[in-house]
């Protein structure tokens, strides 16, 4: 038995809800501790010789199928004494084969019935579609998938012993111990550093279903790696100190204040172009671009493409996030998404708590020669 499998066993075991239920807990040590179907018997046998009063069946969720008449019956799933609710199998448990030919006459033989987990998925869930309480428990799920970062060389560097460079300065100071001789070689290799991310987010009339679910992001992008956070609809506002609160509910409220202009009107090229001129844009160099806007946008489309390709030229890679491509026949025929889209290095949809997980694996999975995604 691994200590992973233990570890696994335990956290089961003293998660919320779990306790005073030797159900749960045969399902829970049978879960993290059996590995393969021949497992199955040993375990059992050392279940019932622990808790011989009280063993769970395999077969709780059974469907029946009559050997003799071949008839399947679904009956309705069986409750042990000790459960405060009727649980199916958590996955599809292998079933027992039946021999027609031999068939004991009026035996049904359990058949168990192949059910998912109780508890609803909700990755895919749209974020117009979330409540307050599960935008809260995004932000779990965003920090949990930020486990890497992509880095950079930076011009300084640092004492290795298998670095690629001898350093001069450090081998010469270890050498008076030795008579002026260079008997140990000092070796140095540059430091690396996490990427800058920028995220640059319309706030917009048009944005509002997906404006607060993206404050989240920004939050934990904030909290967790180097990043300069930006909202714009027709003005820029950088909101960068604000998202670094620990609080999220006093961050996300006091987002929505610094951005007068929320739920207004658009302004890509405008705001692109005073984040470009201002201090802010040494910031862009070297850094991952995020632009969460479906496009929609009231200066003229050339506008848009020159900001586009300054920032490109700035910037290690640039991706848009347009919830509007997660919808059925999308395509960019507008004139600032189809002015931008050259200019991009990924075009993701982003519009559920799995697609922002996407945008997080495509910054930390790939390389910075990453091949461009066929465009829509």
């Amino acid at each position: 038995m691994s200590s992973t499998a233990n570890l696994n066993l335990a956290l089961a075991l003293t998660a919320p809800g779990e306790r005073g239920s030797r159900t749960r807990l045969y399902w829970n040590s049978r879960i993290t501790l059996i590995g393969h179907h021949r497992h199955l018997a040993a375990f059992d046998a050392v279940f019932a010789s622990v808790f011989a009063d009280h063993v769970l069946s395999p077969h709780a969720v059974a469907t029946h199928v009559d050997a003799a008449s071949n008839a399947v019956n679904v009956p309705l799933p069986r409750q042990d004494s000790d459960e405060e609710h009727d649980s199916g199998l958590p996955w599809a448990t292998l079933p027992r084969l039946i021999d027609a030919a031999s068939g004991s006459e009026g035996d049904d033989v359990p058949v168990p019935e192949r059910r998912p987990h109780y508890i609803p998925g909700r990755d895919d869930v749209p974020f117009a579609d979330m409540d307050p309480a599960e935008l809260k428990r995004l932000d779990q799920a965003l920090r949990e998938a930020m486990h890497s970062w992509p880095q950079r060389r930076t011009r300084r560097d640092q004492a290795r012993p298998r670095g690629a460079r001898i350093a001069m300065r450090r081998t010469v100071a270890r050498s008076r111990r030795t008579g002026w001789e260079a008997i140990t070689l000092e070796r140095e290799g540059p430091v690396a550093r996490d990427r800058r991310l920028v995220i640059v987010c319309d706030v917009s009339q048009s944005m509002q279903a997906y404006a607060t679910a993206y404050l989240h992001f920004m939050r934990v992008a904030t909290r967790a790696v180097d990043s300069e956070i930006f909202a714009f609809g027709t003005t820029l506002t950088r909101l960068t100190n604000v998202l670094s609160q620990v609080s999220p509910d006093h961050a996300i409220a006091e987002a929505s204040l610094q951005v007068t202009d929320r739920f207004g009107g658009t302004r890509i090229a405008a705001s692109l172009r005073e984040l470009l001129h201002s201090h802010h844009g040494n910031s862009l160099r070297g850094a991952v671009c995020i632009i969460a806007s479906d496009g929609w946008d009231s200066d003229p489309p050339q506008e848009l493409a020159a900001q586009m390709a300054r920032l490109r030229r700035r910037a290690h890679r640039v991706i848009w996030l347009n919830p509007r491509a997660a919808e059925d026949g999308f395509e960019p025929l507008t004139g600032g998404m189809a002015a931008a889209l050259p200019y991009c290095d990924e075009f993701l949809p982003a519009h559920t708590v799995a697609g922002l997980t996407d945008v997080i694996d495509a910054i930390t999975n790939k390389s910075p020669s990453t091949r461009r995604r066929q465009r829509i």
